[in-house]
């Protein structure tokens, strides 16, 4: 393996994970439940360089998949549903999670796969599995699996090289946050040297969305609250403002980025009515970011979140009003 900048004992931790991965002939890779550029594009990669390797490799997530369609510049055709994934794989690799109540029916592979290895850089990780990496010091789960893929002594083609890169760009806000350090500048270089397509990257998953949301994101923004005492923003979208507009919860991703640059706040909100939401009990999907100054993970982990320190998110059970509230009286 190639010398990288982590303690030993997460060395220790991947090399196990190596091992568990060359041993095993069916593997499943998963992620949290609605994965996100890094969880998809970690779990992803692994899957795809696994079938390069003459493994069956599958990947597979809990919950909505709605939004994975938006990642299909990857390679996506090893994504399962959870039903068709094998019900007792060799071994489940899990990124970007560390509560197994966060993958859903996974699960249920989990419970039943011959090993598992979880793999994750979050601070509030609690770990799962048999094996458990966890580098909060990481910017994303795709530089732990890079180092992985280094470990195991597979080339990265492409496609693997995309996947990651993906979940680099994504977890760093485009290498603008500050998990964003020399190491992930030095990862991201071999990435783009072994065949990623940063362009590509961008196009898609910064500058692709549907007409309808140009007019949705407008009649949003227009409604947004500035709470100047606390250096707070935020801004709601409810079921209804989708259907009107025939868009997604997935399409509505980049809107928190649109919310969080007003100058004036420190902290931001993008609060998403769930599909399931109905008016005797709704649901909400609260975005949150910070310049910093905020801990927003601290936030989203009182209302049992998670994230990093400026981004995180979580689900409320109430009103837009009381999701607010709840954010709004922390920040006191």
């Amino acid at each position: 393996m190639a010398t990288s900048p982590i303690p030993s004992e997460i060395r220790k931790g991947l090399s196990a994970a190596a091992e568990s991965v060359m041993a095993a002939e069916i593997l499943v890779t998963t992620g949290h439940i609605g994965p996100d550029g890094d969880a998809l594009g970690s779990s992803v990669a692994l899957a795809h360089a696994a079938r390069l390797h003459g493994k069956t490799a599958v990947a597979t997530y809990g919950g909505d998949q709605n939004g994975i369609a938006a990642f299909d510049f990857l390679p996506i055709e090893v994504v399962v549903a959870p039903a068709d994934a094998p019900t007792r794989p060799d071994l489940l690799v899990s990124f970007d999670v560390g509560d197994l109540d966060r993958i859903g029916e996974v699960a249920e592979i989990a419970a039943l796969a011959g090993s598992v290895v979880m793999i994750d850089h979050h601070v509030s990780t609690t770990g799962f599995g048999d094996i458990n990496v966890n580098m909060p010091a990481a910017a994303a789960a795709a530089q732990l699996c890079f180092y992985l893929l280094e470990e195991l002594g597979w080339a990265l083609d492409g496609p693997t090289a995309t996947c990651l890169l993906t979940g680099l760009v994504t977890d760093t806000g485009r290498f603008q946050y500050s998990n964003t350090t020399p190491e992930v500048f030095r990862v991201a270089a071999e990435l783009v040297a072994a065949g990623a397509r940063p362009e590509l990257i961008g196009q898609r998953v910064y500058e692709s969305v549907p007409f309808a949301y140009l007019a949705l994101s407008g009649e949003v923004l227009a409604r947004a609250v500035l709470d100047v005492e606390r250096s707070f923003v935020w801004a709601t979208v409810s079921q209804a403002d989708l259907s009107r507009h025939d868009l997604e919860m997935s399409d509505i991703d980049p809107l928190i980025d649109a919310v969080r640059i007003a100058k004036e706040a420190d902290v931001a909100a993008l609060i998403k009515q769930a599909p399931e939401g109905e008016s005797a009990n709704e649901t909400w999907k609260v975005s949150l970011r910070s310049r910093g100054r905020v801990d927003v993970a601290a936030i989203a982990g009182r209302f049992g979140g998670g994230g990093h320190h400026n981004a995180s998110g979580f689900t409320f059970a109430g009103t837009a009003d009381q999701a607010v509230e709840s954010v709004r009286d922390l920040l006191q």
